[in-house]
């Protein structure tokens, strides 16, 4: 008998990079809308004094196998032939890609993720660790699939400070209703319902990171509290008290009109996924939205921004 299961066709890219240009490398592929990102660190010998020019990491991630995975590489090609230019005292970074035909991504992420602390509370697992909870540990367990939101990037452990910090200042959040933009692998919507707020609604345009998000909800016995759909924020008509939007900052621009006539008056916005680059622009449209700007936070390259109606 033939397979008749479908056979889904990526391209794994595999980047070899000085560290020290790991983050700029990093935040190029996440523009491009790559999937499944993680990286790993590598050295040159097998000395423990190992000088800094020799640390070098591999980044992997992957691309659907379609018509603008071609334009992706090209434009990928070219980032390293400019940070080449910009930085000729460091070794030029290697680029590979190989298709790859049903990748295992459970087993992908095994090798790197870890469980850490993001905040005073929450501590994000993978469901293949164990963790002893200690006083008012909060844990989340994730199996992230292919899906981006493991708690690890600067991007979505901001959302998750910046959540608690707002439910830990305002007593009456377990009346709110929530909004979890491009959810993910439903990590945020899933720290909002574990801090008390009673009612989120959690989309995501891609149907994939949807059902990978409805499996995390329900291994983390929130499902009473978040409804998951496949849809665009854009048609969305209800008002939210708190809306969490982790996408880039272009969709953050142009879902600016959208985002700000969701929020009910005095309810709070926190954006992420911004580069810092794009931080002022992100910014100025916003204020334009007639809301304030409530609290900032960078880490590295990244900027989170919480505004109030």
């Amino acid at each position: 008998m033939s397979d008749s299961s479908p056979r889904e066709k990526w391209i794994e890219i595999t980047l070899t990079t000085p560290a020290e240009l790991t983050e700029a490398l990093s935040n190029y592929l996440i523009e491009l809308e790559t999937q499944g990102l993680y990286q790993e660190e590598l050295v040159e010998d097998s000395f423990d004094d190992i000088p800094e020019s020799d640390l070098k990491d591999d980044l992997k991630a992957y691309l659907p196998y379609d018509q603008e995975a071609k334009k992706k590489i090209r434009a990928l090609k070219e980032y390293i032939r400019n940070l080449s230019r910009m930085f000729p005292e460091l070794d030029r970074p290697t680029l590979q890609s190989t298709t790859i035909t049903n990748p295992d991504w459970s087993e992908q992420w095994k090798k790197y993720f870890k469980p850490i602390r993001i905040s005073r509370d929450i501590i994000v697992k993978p469901t293949w660790e164990r963790y002893e909870s200690r006083g008012r540990d909060i844990v989340i367990d994730i199996d992230p699939g292919m899906a981006f939101g493991t708690g690890q990037h600067p991007s979505t452990w901001m959302c998750i400070v910046a959540l608690e910090e707002i439910i830990r200042q305002n007593r009456e959040t377990a009346t709110w209703n929530a909004l979890d933009v491009g959810t993910g692998t439903g990590i945020l919507a899933i720290c909002g319902a574990k801090l008390g707020i009673r009612h989120i609604t959690a989309v995501d345009l891609d149907p994939k990171a949807v059902e990978i998000a409805e499996k995390n909800i329900a291994l983390n016995a929130v499902a009473d509290r978040i409804e998951i759909t496949n849809a665009d924020v854009a048609t969305l008509g209800n008002s939210f008290d708190l809306i969490i939007a982790n996408i880039t900052a272009n969709d953050l621009i142009r879902l600016q009109p959208h985002l700000t006539a969701l929020m009910k008056e005095g309810g709070y916005l926190i954006l992420s996924g911004i580069i810092d680059k794009d931080a002022q622009r992100v910014e100025n449209v916003y204020r334009a939205g007639n809301i304030s700007l409530h609290t900032a936070k960078t880490e590295k390259e990244w900027v989170c921004f919480t505004f109030r109606k």
